[in-house]
């Protein structure tokens, strides 16, 4: 039997057809509230099921329950806020138990909201109980400040998907991945999350959980992400080529994820396994620092946040990987559990020193990072696509 999604129920919040006409139309006479690209990504996540149990933004008891317990008012495990903010004008002229439209910074209408729920909140209680900090040099800390005053919540009907040029063919919904497992015959998933280029250590631990599971699902997030980091047209490529040179095809499937990193380290390790969960995966890779920025949480925090749940009551299964590289007296890859020689033998490149590397034309080691996602890297660097 593949394994539920999250809450027992896919939430399918994408309307279609004829009925998608109709609410079309119906949204002209609305009250409009703009919504943010990092809205837009929420907004798809949770229409198409990948936040499932979730049919829209999070009410006010939901809101509470989740950044005191990492549970939905339901008890439902959950840690990461979905929620929807609108500034006080636009909020006072919103009526309870009526529909607004959703539009977009450009005016498109992206979906209808029933509004159940207008309340307050406090961004600093906010920022420091998902992320454990107020610091503002946190992107997450610092996304939250940016949000306006008044929370919305309450249903959501998705009208117009975010438009997209690229990479279509990697674009699949959670019913989509489900079917596709399905049809490869895939009983035990696991999923690997990435925001980065997948470089050797992230190679040993995917291929490491490859052998106790009918197959991979190279997951990364293609919503927003800082803007230090890669681009997803530069990241994809790299994807492509190690996929098509390293994995075999009937074993590993690469598809985007369409949400935003938050960067809460392991409250969002337990987010991205409720989210693979929905998309069909049983099983999760959670490494080194997962979802981890600058030093806010200790190396293997997201290890240790699973222990504050029941066994089992996820239902998908973490594999847990400590920090993995490669060790020249070895003559392979290997992690600080199978490895006895002193880190002096230890391949081990920080994203500092590899950009520095890029930035005077040197290629990585391929102790470090295949070549060819060494060149695609180097060619982003000299084409500027990526500094």
């Amino acid at each position: 039997m593949p394994i539920r999604p999250h809450g027992g129920r896919l939430i399918d919040r994408v309307a279609k057809g004829d009925d998608r006409e109709r609410l079309l139309k119906e949204a002209e006479n609305l009250q409009k509230i703009p919504v943010t690209a990092r809205d837009r990504f929420d907004l798809e996540m949770i229409a198409i099921g990948g936040f499932s149990p979730l049919e829209g933004f999070i009410g006010e008891d939901d809101y509470h329950s989740v950044i005191d317990r990492m549970r939905l008012s339901s008890g439902l495990p959950f840690s990461i806020p979905i929620t929807l903010s609108a500034s006080r004008g636009d909020a006072d002229k919103i009526e309870v138990d009526r529909k607004t439209a959703l539009a977009s910074e450009e005016g498109e209408i992206c979906a209808l909201m029933e509004v159940k729920e207008k309340y307050g909140y406090d961004k600093k209680e906010r920022a420091q109980k998902v992320f454990k900090t107020t610091d503002e040099a946190h992107p997450g800390v610092a996304a939250t400040f940016r949000m306006k005053e008044v929370l919305l919540g309450g249903p959501i009907t998705l009208l117009n998907r975010m438009k997209h040029d690229e990479f279509n063919e990697y674009r699949k919904d959670p019913a989509e991945t489900r079917q596709m497992f399905e049809e490869l015959g895939w009983k035990t998933v696991v999923a690997f999350q990435t925001r980065n280029p997948v470089h050797r250590a992230h190679e040993y631990l995917q291929k490491c959980a490859m052998e106790m599971v009918d197959g991979l699902l190279l997951h990364p997030i293609v919503g927003e992400t800082r803007g230090e980091d890669i681009p997803v047209d530069v990241r994809m490529q790299c994807y492509i080529d190690l996929l098509n040179g390293y994995y075999p095809k009937d074993r590993a499937k690469l598809v985007v994820l369409p949400t935003s990193m938050r960067y809460a380290g392991p409250k969002e390790a337990i987010f991205h396994s409720i989210m693979r969960k929905n998309f069909g995966c049983t099983h999760f890779i959670v490494g080194r620092d997962h979802a981890g920025v600058g030093n806010y949480y200790g190396t293997y925090d997201a290890h240790y946040i699973f222990d504050e749940f029941e066994p089992g009551e996820l239902e998908i299964q973490p594999i847990f990987f400590e920090h993995a590289f490669y060790c020249n007296k070895c003559g392979n890859m290997a992690s600080t559990k199978t490895c006895c020689h002193d880190k002096s033998e230890h391949v081990f490149l920080s994203g500092t020193m590899v950009r520095q590397m890029l930035r005077e034309g040197k290629c990585p080691p391929p102790e470090f990072t295949r070549p060819e996602v060494a060149q695609i890297l180097l060619d982003a660097v000299k084409t500027g696509k990526w500094k």
